[in-house]
């Protein structure tokens, strides 16, 4: 079964099909299908990914760090050659 469509494709990837598809000395909807399956098919072979997770730690506090001052947080960071 095919189904008729319009698909807006940028104008690297028209001549990107284009070439490929007379490297294959086929249609362009032929090349465009087989590209289309292979990219899926690729998608779905590739493993899943745990999701990321960031592991908190307690850092303790220093009250001599004022997070309101970025200049004077970097300072006391970096040292006093910070910039």
């Amino acid at each position: 079964m095919s189904i008729r469509t319009t698909v807006t494709l940028d104008d690297d990837v028209v001549e990107r099909v284009k070439s490929e598809s007379r490297a294959r000395g086929a249609s362009f909807r032929e090349t465009l299908n087989d590209l289309l399956r292979l990219a899926l098919a690729t998608r779905k072979s590739q493993p899943d990914r745990k999701p990321f997770k960031i592991k908190p730690f307690k850092s303790g506090w220093n009250p001599d760090l004022n997070l309101d001052c970025t200049a004077r947080l970097l300072e006391q960071l970096e040292g006093p050659d910070y910039r």
